[in-house]
């Protein structure tokens, strides 16, 4: 498990976990919204396949509180950069903080592995929803467009809390459950 201390807008602390035997069939089901499948899959267990049928790809279900609400996945370059990818919140699931929790919790535990060099992402120039939540994130856009999507790199300055925080004082005024960082 994964665990930085995150929680979505209900409370519920939202961890990263390993796809098992016991989870892998709720998380195949995590299906996006209607309108979002021109930048996603129906259904992430395309997601799943490419993480079994290749040697790139790791998912990992998102979990907030005990129920799987998501999925995410990494891959890491030979030269220490490391790609997230597969991102895809369940349609019930969405507007509550998961996928704001869940990607911070994911660079924090990238950006802590000895060999990390770089985190980056790529998303369609007409999603704008994935771009703001990219952007206000500490994601910037690296001029770069890979297969028609564009390329963003976390800024190291806005990963998240390498350890815990307990929450005791008021969230962000944008809900955030933790301080942003001085920028």
């Amino acid at each position: 498990m994964i665990d930085y201390g995150l929680h979505d807008a209900t409370g519920r602390p939202v961890t990263l976990h390993e796809v098992t035997d016991d989870n892998w069939r709720a998380v195949a089901d995590v299906a996006p919204r209607d309108d979002q499948r021109t930048y996603v899959p129906a259904l992430a267990a395309r997601y799943l396949l490419l993480s079994q049928r290749e040697d790139v790809w790791h998912s990992l279900a998102v979990l907030a509180g005990d129920e799987v609400t998501g999925h995410l996945m990494w891959a890491r370059e030979d030269d220490g950069t490391h790609w997230i990818g597969g991102m895809l919140i369940d349609a019930a699931h969405q507007g509550g903080g998961i996928g704001r929790a869940a990607l911070p919790t994911l660079t924090a535990w990238l950006t802590a592995k000895e060999d990390c060099r770089a985190v980056r992402l790529s998303y369609h120039p007409d999603n704008t929803p994935a771009r703001a939540l990219y952007e206000s994130l500490g994601f910037v856009p690296t001029g770069t467009v890979e297969d028609d999507e564009i390329v963003a790199e976390l800024d190291p300055s806005c990963t998240a809390p390498r350890t815990p925080t307990p929450r005791t004082g008021p969230r962000c005024e944008d809900g955030d459950t933790y301080p942003h960082p001085a920028r």
